[in-house]
């Protein structure tokens, strides 16, 4: 099951933003907008790197283009007096690297994404054993990944190693409370449990097919 991200303090554009905070937010200083036109061949990548730029200023990493609203994209072409044929384009995927490269290189970023993904899935294990909700685990790895300053990944990363790591959890604290039950205790509880369920829920022992639920 999929996590929402709107219940998550992954970094990301409001649905709704004023005008102010995307003169705040993306308005490019003279340097950047210099350094964006050197280093681009066209108006429409010059307006995606410097997209790029001050996305990653703000949220430590690279949204997608469609994240970005009309009025994102509008103000930024503006603000560098880029002509209206000037449109966000769908890059290739050599370009869209190249950009984060730049970016990376200009502000000096940390781009290390194994390290990253290490740092999270530690901080989520450690979480795990005492906190059960997505939500809380993805969070707690969000924060220990921006304490390192290192770039954030991808949602949908985080997401799936939040899934796996606390399914583990979950299935070692069962292994453990089944041991520790015994024979007799495992057999009363079979019993027990399925006294209150429908025949055809009794083809097999319920304790074990409970042992695995995560």
């Amino acid at each position: 099951m999929v996590t929402s991200i709107e219940r998550i303090a992954y970094p990301r554009f409001k649905r709704l933003i004023s005008a102010h905070e995307v003169y705040l937010l993306f308005a490019p200083t003279r340097d950047e907008a210099a350094w964006a036109a050197e280093c681009t061949d066209s108006d429409s990548h010059q307006l995606a790197l410097l997209l790029a730029l001050k996305s990653y200023q703000r949220l430590g990493r690279f949204p997608r283009a469609e994240e970005y609203a009309d009025s994102v994209v509008d103000f930024t072409r503006r603000a560098v007096e880029l002509g209206e044929e000037a449109e966000l384009p769908a890059l290739a995927e050599k370009a869209s690297k190249n950009h984060r490269s730049l970016v990376r290189r200009l502000l000096q970023a940390r781009y290390a994404p194994d390290q990253a993904r290490k740092v999270a899935e530690t901080a989520i294990r450690e979480t795990a054993a005492v906190k059960n909700r997505p939500v809380d685990l993805i969070n707690i790895a969000l924060e220990k990944v921006v304490e390192t300053g290192l770039e954030i990944p991808e949602f949908s990363t985080l997401d799936r190693t939040a899934a796996r790591i606390r399914a583990e959890v979950n299935g070692s604290i069962l292994d453990r409370l089944h041991e520790r039950m015994g024979t007799f205790g495992r057999d009363r509880m079979t019993e027990l449990l399925e006294r209150r369920l429908p025949d055809h829920h009794r083809a097999k022992p319920l304790f074990s097919r409970l042992r695995y639920v995560s």
